[in-house]
Parts: C-alpha cells; structure tokens; sequence
C-alpha cells in the first residue's frame, strides 16, 4: 500500500496547523508545560499488566483495537471480547449496551498508554495510522519518551508510544525531567519506509506501559496509589502527580483537571472497570496486600492476588504471575 505521509497529512489527522499546536494538545494531555524502553518498565517489581473496559458497541471497538491498535482478537462473544499480543492478555472489553457514556469530569480513565518495543515500531505503527486516516488528538517528545495520542470510539483516551532509553532519563531529587516538545517527525519516520504500511499487527512486546486516571482529588489519590498501593511518585505539577516502580518514569499518571471534587462513579456507565498491577514476587505482592490493609482499603482476596478499590470506584487488581 503506498502512503501519502507528509507532516500536513500527520498534522490534519491530528486536527493541527503546526506541529506546536500538536504538542500543546499532548501537553494537555500528561499535564506537561506545553513549548527507557519497554523491557524496563517490564522489569520493574511492580508494573501494569491489563486493563477491562465497558463499552456499549463491543463489535466497534474491539475492531479498532484490532484494526488500529493491531490487537490480536483471542477470544470474542457475544458479551465480552480478549485481545492481546504473543497469547498475552492486553485488554478485556465487556458489552454494555445500554450503558451511558461516563462523562469526562468523572473520575475514571485518561488514557491507556501502549508501549511500543522500539522507536522503529512506533514509526511503522504511524505510517499505518496515517494509511488509515486515524484521527489523532497530538504528539509530542516528552524527553523520556515519544508519543502519539488518540481516542476510541466510545472517547477512550489512547497514548502509543515508545520510550527513551533509560540512561537518557534525567532525575533530580527524585523527580524526572519530562516535557511537551515537538515530535521530530521526519527523524522518527527515517526509521521506516514511509511509502509502504508493514504494520499488519501490533508486536509480540507491546505491553500496557502506564495508565493515566481522572480522579477527584489528588491528595487523596496520592495516598491510596502511593501510601497504600505502594507507587512511588517520580512528578508532580499543576493538577496532576505521576507514579512509577522501580524508578520508571511514571506505571500511573492521575489528574484533577476535567475531575476534580468528582465523586463515586458510576458502574453503570461506560469507561474504565478495572486494570492489573502485576508482580513477580509472591512476597512483594504479600507486602503490598499488608499495606493496603493498614491503609484501611476495600480489599478483595483472589485467586492470584487482591482487588482494591480507590476513592472514586475505580477497581485495581494485584496479581501475582
């Protein structure tokens, strides 16, 4: 398939006159000021394993993960559909028909971040988006990492991304340099062939690298992800804190500013049910089930870990696999 890519093809699916405007709205979205690879993030003693959304049309959207994402379908019904990568499980859709759309200032789901195996990946993954006209909100180099942002049909915010490697990484007190600059485009695209769209499907090594919530209060959200769940907080900045294991960048991002003073959710809409925080170790997932219970919160034994609950409904499972 030939591509027609040029930096105005990239910039109208995003909705952009120049790649600045671009990087503001990314900026908008990771609460950035606007002007490592995955194997670590894997690495990690705790990192994001699977996501579960509600979703009223489950044929429409599972196609767009298939089709856009390059999910593979693993297992689809009438009420729920699998997808992943390499027999990995990514993300679980479950049918809502006659759900609402959650809203936006409710606490719940920012975005879901994919991250790409490599730079090259995410330059091939680009030329099928533009191939397929995807509608992009923005794209922005973020100093750790380069991003792409995007929505599901159902407005599930999507991040596809790749990282830096960690050596390039910069900390300072405990905190790391991140930003919203513009994506060098031509430099990210000379790693692939720009005329030919080769991404039939998504690589063995993606994985879910980060989550970003919408939540009430971030003082709040601080204690249960931090204080409870035991994240470390690697930023904080206007209306948003950022948290990781093991030094990366950020496993979680959390904001206030569409959400706050937002209450309980509503189960009985659209949008986030639940995702996996995963660990390899059963004596840190014993550790991180005694925090949780001294930190006073909902938990829910399972077969393989714990379930809990943070202040606005939003349900977290720790696993052990």
């Amino acid at each position: 398939m030939t591509v027609d890519l040029t930096r105005r093809t990239l910039l109208q699916l995003a909705g952009a006159t120049s790649l600045a405007m671009a990087a503001a709205a990314a900026a908008r979205a990771e609460g950035l000021p606007q002007g490592g690879g995955p194997t670590y993030a894997s690495r990690t003693p705790m990192r994001v394993g699977m996501v579960t959304l509600r979703v009223k049309n489950l044929d429409k959207v599972a196609d767009y993960y298939r089709d856009v994402i390059g999910l593979t379908v693993m297992e689809r019904s009438a009420g729920a559909a699998t997808l992943g990568t390499a027999g990995i499980t990514l993300l679980v859709l479950e049918a809502r028909p006659e759900a609402a759309i959650e809203p936006r200032n409710a606490a719940g789901l920012y975005h879901t971040a994919f991250l790409m195996p490599s730079r090259k990946d995410l330059a091939r993954w680009l030329v099928h988006a533009a191939s397929h006209r995807v509608p992009l909100s923005g794209f922005a180099d973020h100093l750790v990492s380069e991003s792409v942002y995007l929505d599901d049909p159902e407005g599930n915010g999507i991040e596809v991304y790749a990282d830096r490697d960690p050596s390039q990484w910069q900390w300072s007190e405990g905190s790391v340099k991140m930003a919203s600059d513009e994506l060098n485009i031509p430099d990210l695209l000379s790693l692939t062939n720009t005329r030919v769209a080769d991404y039939a499907k998504a690589p063995d090594g993606l994985r879910v690298g980060h989550m970003h919530l919408r939540v009430g209060d971030l003082a709040a959200a601080e204690r249960f992800y931090h204080g409870a769940v035991g994240l470390d907080p690697t930023r904080r900045r206007g209306g948003a804190a950022f948290l990781s294991s093991g030094r990366y960048h950020h496993h979680l991002g959390m904001n206030v500013w569409q959400s706050q003073g937002a209450g309980q959710r509503d189960d009985q809409t659209t949008g986030l049910a639940w995702f996996s925080l995963v660990m390899a170790k059963q004596d840190i997932l014993a550790a991180q089930e005694e925090r949780l219970r001294k930190g006073g919160a909902q938990v829910t034994a399972l077969a393989n870990g714990v379930e809990a609950v943070d202040p606005w409904g939003t349900r977290v499972r720790l696993i052990r696999v």
